[in-house]
């Protein structure tokens, strides 16, 4: 049985970010919406959109943060990646500048997001073999050396795009939950005299967290 939308147990912000013309707009409509529109316009600022999935009969609830791709937007969508638990670093396999431009994006990223968000490295449009300029094991080495997970997807035609969201989701809701049984590990020791070693973690996804807002 589906959950009321308000209904959940864990809130969590993912951000889309990397260049203008990428799919992010799209990977966000085709994930929330299961649409697609091949004449969309770049994003203006920033917008989200929402959807809940099932993770170890846990509701998560995706908070999820299209940021516009273009410079001079940059000063406006940074102060958007504050609360932000997750986000997806899109390039344009067709387009070898989007993925020259991904170490940009992840410097921007881990100056502004917490030092704990979970990245993860997107190949978009890979519908697209025959114009492809970025090799798939170029970019998952780069990935691998960066410490981010990696897949290449196809808005287009829905490849991967399921896989990608659910993905960094579960690694955050993990994430959560052991940070959750640390802490209670901790007022158990506690109460019985003993020190422990704070576990550091993304301090966002506290449970029914309905009246809090994610962003910033």
């Amino acid at each position: 049985m589906s959950k009321d939308n308000d209904d959940y147990d864990y809130l969590f912000k993912v951000v889309l970010i990397g260049d203008s013309g990428v799919g992010k707009s799209n990977l966000l409509s085709r994930f929330t919406r299961n649409e697609f529109c091949l004449e969309s316009k770049s994003t203006i600022g920033v917008e989200f959109a929402t959807r809940t999935i099932e993770v170890d009969t846990n509701t998560i609830k995706a908070q999820i943060w299209d940021t516009a791709g273009q410079e001079r937007y940059r000063a406006i969508t940074s102060a958007y990646y504050r609360g932000a638990v997750g986000a997806l670093l899109v390039y344009d396999i067709t387009k070898s500048e989007s993925y020259e431009d991904v170490e940009k994006w992840l410097k921007e990223l881990r100056d502004h997001a917490d030092a704990n968000i979970v990245i993860m490295l997107i190949g978009n449009k890979c519908d697209l073999k025959h114009l492809r300029c970025v090799q798939t094991e170029d970019a998952r080495l780069f990935a691998a050396n960066e410490g981010l997970s990696f897949t290449e997807t196809s808005a287009l035609e829905s490849t991967n795009v399921e896989l990608a969201f659910h993905q960094i989701l579960t690694e955050v809701f993990q994430i959560v939950s052991k940070k959750s049984q640390s802490n209670e590990s901790n007022d158990q020791s506690q109460r019985h005299g003993s020190s422990t070693i704070e576990v550091n973690a993304i301090n966002d996804g506290v449970k029914k967290s309905k009246s809090q807002c994610c962003s910033a």
